[in-house]
């Protein structure tokens, strides 16, 4: 009996070790009225240059009293490797980075530093392009 629940026990901690790592290489897009992600795509090299040319396009902080809309989607990346970010405003290893698709201003990031602080910038890129290798049209 004991090598029975031991042995499920196993299979379980293998199976949800297994889920969790494939969902860590999926970039997310969620949308924010609904409040649920609308569509996994599996992450790749060009996903993750597109998101690095973002991060070093950052011109600064995005400052709106709520900085979360009502309304857009936001497209959470993992970054794997993760990603030096060094500039005036942010000095930290980024391992993932949400953009933000209000529906009525230009997108924004959101990254965390390594206390788990939220912070906001406003960047220089081309989303359109991202956009299209995610093969995403909002």
């Amino acid at each position: 009996m004991i090598k029975k629940v031991l042995k499920s026990f196993c299979i379980f901690i293998l199976y949800t070790t297994n889920a969790m790592a494939q969902t860590n290489h999926q970039i997310q897009i969620i949308d924010i009225k609904k409040g649920k992600v609308i569509k996994n795509v599996q992450k790749n090299p060009d996903l993750q240059q597109e998101v690095e040319k973002f991060l070093d396009g950052i011109t600064g902080v995005y400052v709106k009293l709520n900085p979360y809309p009502n309304n857009g989607f936001v497209i959470k990346i993992p970054l794997e490797p993760n990603v030096t970010v060094k500039n005036q405003w942010f000095n930290d290893l980024v391992d993932e980075v949400m953009i933000i698709f209000p529906v009525q201003e230009n997108p924004y990031l959101l990254i965390f530093d390594n206390e788990n602080q939220p912070h906001f910038f406003k960047f220089q890129g081309n989303t359109s392009n991202f956009l299209g290798l995610l093969n995403f049209k909002p």
